[in-house]
C-alpha cells in the first residue's frame, strides 16, 4: 500500500488541522484579552478623571426661600454654607411665641432640607456622570468607588 493512503495518515492529518485550528483559537483568545485589558486601562484612567472632575464639579441647594444656600461638589462633600441673615429674620417673625428656640430650631430644620437638597443633586450629577462614562452599563460597587 502506497504510504499516502494509509489509514492512519488521514488520522494525522485531521489532528494537525485540529491542533492548528487549537492554536489559532488560542491566539485569538489572547489577542481579546489583551483588547479586554487595554479596555480595562483606558476604563481605569477615565475612572480617575471622573474622580478627579466630580470633585471639581459643584451643585448649589436652597431652603427657606434662600435664606440657606448649600454647596456640594460630585464627592459629596459640603463645600459651603450661606445663610440670608435678613432672610433668616423675616421668617424667624413667623416662628412666633416660641422665641429663640422656635427661631434656632427653624434654621437647623433649614440647613438640614438645604444639605439633603445639595447631597441628593450630588448624588444625581455623579450618577449621570458615571453613566456617561459607562454608556449606561451598570456596574455593580461603582457608586461606592466615586464615594456615594
Amino acid at each position: 500500500m502506497p504510504r499516502s493512503s494509509m489509514p492512519g495518515d488521514r488520522n494525522l492529518s485531521n489532528l494537525r488541522v485540529h491542533s492548528n485550528l487549537k492554536v489559532m483559537d488560542m491566539f485569538d483568545n489572547l489577542k481579546n484579552l489583551s483588547s479586554l485589558l487595554g479596555q480595562a486601562k483606558d476604563l481605569k484612567e477615565k475612572f480617575e478623571q471622573l474622580q478627579t472632575d466630580l470633585e471639581r464639579k459643584t451643585v448649589e441647594a436652597d431652603s427657606g426661600a434662600g435664606a440657606v444656600r448649600v454647596v456640594a461638589n460630585g464627592k459629596l462633600e459640603i463645600k459651603s454654607v450661606k445663610l440670608d441673615l435678613p432672610m433668616l429674620k423675616t421668617l424667624a417673625g413667623t416662628c412666633g411665641a416660641q422665641g429663640d428656640e422656635g427661631d434656632r430650631q427653624m434654621v437647623e430644620d433649614l440647613i438640614a432640607a438645604a444639605v439633603n437638597a445639595a447631597l441628593s443633586k450630588a448624588k444625581q450629577m455623579m450618577q449621570q456622570e458615571a453613566s456617561r462614562l459607562t454608556g449606561g452599563l451598570n456596574i455593580p460597587g461603582l457608586e461606592k468607588m466615586l464615594g456615594a
